[in-house]
C-alpha cells in the first residue's frame, strides 16, 4: 500500500528500506527507484497534522534546519500519511553550558521564524505532556502511548495539587500564543560542527506563549533517550537564560513565571504515568523538585 501511495504522490516506488522505526508514529526511511531518499510517516489521523506540516513546510522554505515536507498529509487506510526529505548524518549535543545555549538559540530562532500562528490549520489540542491548556474535563488529558486514563490512578497528592495549581496559573493568559516546537529534547535535534543539520519530530508543533514554549524545552532538554532523563532546576534555569539573551528581551516577571509553570507541567505529567506501573525514576526526581520549581513558578 505504502508502495502504490510513494508512486503516485512521490513519483517512484521504493526499492530498499533504509531504516524502521516508531513510537507513536510508523517512521520508514526509504530509497525510491529514481534516487530519491525519503521518510515515510504513517500515523493515526489528527486534524492538527496538517497544521504541523504547514510549519514544517514554511519553516524549510525559510531556511531553517528541518527535513523539507514531500507529499501529504494524505488519509490512507484509515491513517495519515507524510512523506519529507532523508536529512542523514549529525549527533545530538553532549549535556553542557555549550549545548544549553546551542538549543536555546535554535527554539528561538525558530519560533522568530515560523508563520503567525492564524497563517496555519489548528494546531489544537497541543499533545498531552505539553497540553496544560486541555479542554477535557478531568485534570489529566489522554496521554498518547497508555491505554489508560491517569484520572483513575489518584496520587500521590503532591503531584496531582502541583497539576491543578500549573492549570489553574496558567488559565486565561494575556499573552499571545506563538507557534513552535512542544518536543525540544535533545535527541530530537541533530549537529554537525557545531551547526544545526535537522530538527525532527514535526507532529509535535504548537501554539502557546513564547514563554511556555521556552519553558517546556528547558525542563527536558537534555533528553537524549534513556527513561528518567530531564533538566535538573539548575540546567532549566540556564536554559530560560540562554533563550532569554537569543530573543534579545529580557523574560517579564509574568512570563518567567509561566515558563517554570508549563515546564512543571511537562515533568508532572511524565511523572503521572508512571504512576500506572507504580513508580518510576521520574516520579522520584520531580518528588525532589517540586516545591522549588513551584517556587519559580509563583505557585
Amino acid at each position: 500500500m505504502l508502495a502504490t501511495w510513494c508512486q503516485h504522490r512521490l513519483g517512484a516506488r521504493p526499492v530498499e528500506t533504509v531504516f524502521r522505526a516508531g513510537h507513536l508514529s510508523l517512521v520508514v526511511g526509504l530509497r525510491l527507484a529514481d534516487g530519491q531518499r525519503v521518510v515515510v510517516k504513517v500515523r493515526p489521523p489528527a486534524p492538527r497534522v496538517h497544521g504541523c506540516v504547514a510549519v514544517q513546510r514554511a519553516l524549510a522554505a525559510a531556511g531553517f534546519p528541518c527535513p523539507r515536507p514531500l507529499a501529504g498529509p494524505d488519509a490512507l487506510a484509515g491513517a495519515l500519511v507524510t512523506a519529507e526529505e532523508l536529512v542523514p548524518g549529525g549527533e545530538p549535543l553532549a549535556d553542557g553550558a555549550e549545548a544549553a545555549a546551542r538549543l536555546a538559540g535554535l527554539l528561538a530562532e525558530l519560533v522568530a521564524a515560523a508563520p503567525p500562528v492564524a497563517a496555519v490549520p489548528s494546531l489544537r489540542p497541543a499533545p498531552p505532556w505539553v497540553g496544560w491548556d486541555h479542554d477535557e474535563p478531568r485534570l489529566w488529558p489522554a496521554p498518547d502511548d497508555l491505554d489508560e486514563d491517569l484520572n483513575d490512578h489518584p496520587g500521590p497528592e503532591w503531584l496531582d495539587r502541583a497539576a491543578v495549581r500549573v492549570r489553574a496559573r496558567l488559565a486565561g493568559l494575556g499573552l499571545p500564543s506563538v507557534v513552535g516546537h512542544g518536543d525540544w529534547e535533545s535527541q530530537n535535534v541533530r549537529w554537525r560542527g557545531g551547526q544545526a543539520v535537522a530538527v525532527h519530530d514535526w507532529d509535535s508543533v504548537v501554539a502557546q506563549p513564547e514563554a511556555a514554549i521556552a519553558g517546556q524545552a528547558a525542563a527536558v532538554w537534555p533528553v537524549a533517550g534513556p527513561p528518567g532523563e530531564a533538566a535538573s532546576v539548575e540546567q532549566t534555569d540556564r536554559f530560560l537564560a540562554a533563550y532569554e539573551r537569543s530573543r534579545g528581551r529580557p523574560w517579564t516577571g509574568v512570563e518567567r513565571e509561566v515558563a517554570w509553570a508549563a515546564g512543571l507541567w511537562v515533568r508532572a505529567f511524565n511523572a503521572k504515568k508512571e504512576t500506572v506501573a507504580g513508580g518510576g525514576p521520574q516520579l522520584d526526581r520531580l518528588a525532589g523538585e517540586v516545591a522549588e520549581r513551584s517556587r519559580n513558578a509563583g505557585i
